[in-house]
This record gives structure tokens, C-alpha cells and sequence, in this order.
């Protein structure tokens, strides 16, 4: 992906569909991941993938890298698949996995 309209257009998706700031994220994936049994790493709480939304939210465009746009590419395909496809913003577990990688439905 070398093309810099696509990323721009890809920068502009990725923070429509994340519409939770780096802040409310990492609160978020800390309380979430803060039972004894599934923190390995208290430094690191959370998924690998709601770290890695947690990393590209705390970055400048210009500090992105192949693998971020990558990153941003599956969210934005991972979040709009469960909108279409799971409608219902209610359900508590479907609310909780997107807000994992950083978009809270409820705010949609």
C-alpha cells in the first residue's frame, strides 16, 4: 500500500470507526483485562489487537508503519462486519469485543 491518498482515506476510516480516544482505551482494556487470572503482563493489559489500536491512536500519521496501516485496515473491516452484521448495539459481550479495538457502538 503505497498510495497516499488511500491512506489518508484509510487514516480518516480508521478514526471514524475508533470513536474511542487513546485515553478511554486504555482505561477500558486495564479494567477489562485486570482480573489476576488473564493480566500476564500488568504493563500490558488487553488484547494484542486493542494494544495495537492503543499504540496507532498514541501516534502521528506520519509515524505509521506498514504494519499499523494493516492494523487499521482490519478494524475498520472487523468493526463494520459486526455492525452489519449484529445490529443490535445492546448486547453487553458484542458491545465489550468492539470496544476492544476501540469503538464503543453505543456513541455510533
Amino acid at each position: 500500500m503505497t498510495d497516499a491518498l488511500e491512506r489518508e482515506a484509510l487514516w480518516d476510516e480508521f478514526h471514524r470507526v475508533v470513536n474511542m480516544t487513546s485515553q478511554e482505551l486504555e482505561v477500558w482494556l486495564q479494567s477489562r483485562y485486570a482480573e489476576e487470572e488473564s493480566e500476564a503482563l500488568p504493563e500490558q493489559p488487553g488484547s494484542p489487537s486493542g494494544r495495537q489500536v492503543l499504540a496507532i491512536l498514541q501516534k502521528r500519521r506520519v509515524d505509521l508503519t506498514e504494519d499499523d496501516f494493516r492494523v487499521m485496515y482490519g478494524v475498520v473491516d472487523s468493526v463494520n462486519a459486526q455492525r452489519e452484521h449484529e445490529p443490535d448495539a445492546d448486547g453487553t459481550h458484542r458491545r465489550h469485543r468492539l470496544m476492544t479495538l476501540g469503538h464503543d457502538p453505543l456513541r455510533a
